[in-house]
């Protein structure tokens, strides 16, 4: 585990920054090769990886200070901007990058929900899988103690330790990381089966939700907010209900959208 790749003088190299910009650029890579092989949309796909990643990078950590680390913060505010202490909230990642792939795709009209489902879902997941390598580098988004003579020892000047110890910890960035992996896979399975437009992102958007609420229960960085739950476990179970309902409303626009072609296949092959 190491948290600096070198130093150029008295200025250290970061290996959690150059994880996350290799996360982002490998992100945006098979976002690239997903809509080349559709045939449509990859022209776009360097420029809004470019946006959206840079959105990403400031909603992932101010997601992070205002709804994890406030009441640290407000005494710091002039410490904010140094990402890289740690401190970097996928969910709100995900959440800026979609408000700025979804300005991006309705100013080049490009049919949003497609474009997510093709090409946003599976890249994003991919590249969260990547960016959490990134934090068990830095020794952040680290477990709790496992009580146990097992689990990972972060060694001194990493969070984990400041905050631990030498105590094993439960390895939740690592099995976090393996998890959305297979999500990817998921995702990339289930654009051959019948689905909805918009489906495929929502799954996304579900089975990342599942998981993160119960690797939470084994998190050690923070505390709980409330009824017992943690920040995090919050918003995944409003996202979780929200997702349900998309399928749903997916499903049902989808429905509507067939009942309207299908008469007028019918008039247009009598026309002929």
């Amino acid at each position: 585990m190491h948290q600096y790749l070198f130093h150029i003088g008295d200025f250290p190299v970061r290996m959690y920054g150059l994880i996350m910009c290799l996360s982002i650029f490998l992100a945006t890579v098979v976002a690239w090769f997903l809509a080349r092989q559709d045939g449509r949309w990859h022209e776009h796909v360097p420029d809004m990886g470019l946006y959206c990643g840079l959105a990403g990078i400031v909603g992932a950590r101010l997601w992070d200070v205002f709804f994890f680390d406030w009441a640290y913060y407000q005494d710091h505010l002039l410490e904010i901007p140094f990402v890289w202490q740690g401190g970097m909230a996928i969910q709100g990642g995900v959440v800026a990058g979609a408000i700025a792939g979804y300005l991006y795709t309705k100013r080049h009209g490009i049919d949003t929900w497609e474009f997510a489902d093709i090409v946003a879902a599976p890249a994003v997941i991919i590249g969260q899988s990547i960016g959490r390598m990134a934090n068990l580098l830095n020794g952040d988004a680290f477990g709790s103690p496992t009580g146990g003579p097992f689990g990972l020892l972060y060694p001194p000047g990493t969070l984990a330790h400041a905050t631990y110890g030498a105590q094993p910890l439960w390895p939740t960035e690592v099995w976090e990381g393996q998890i959305d992996i297979i999500i990817f896979v998921i995702l990339l399975a289930a654009r051959y089966f019948p689905h909805a437009k918009g489906q495929i992102f929502a799954l996304y958007a579900i089975l990342y939700s599942i998981a993160r609420f119960f690797l939470e229960y084994m998190r050690g960085d923070y505390g709980t907010l409330a009824l017992g739950l943690k920040s995090a476990q919050l918003t995944s179970l409003a996202i979780i209900g929200g997702g349900l309902i998309a399928c749903w409303w997916f499903r049902r626009q989808e429905t509507a959208h067939q009942a309207v072609i299908k008469p007028e296949a019918a008039k247009s092959k009598r026309k002929s």
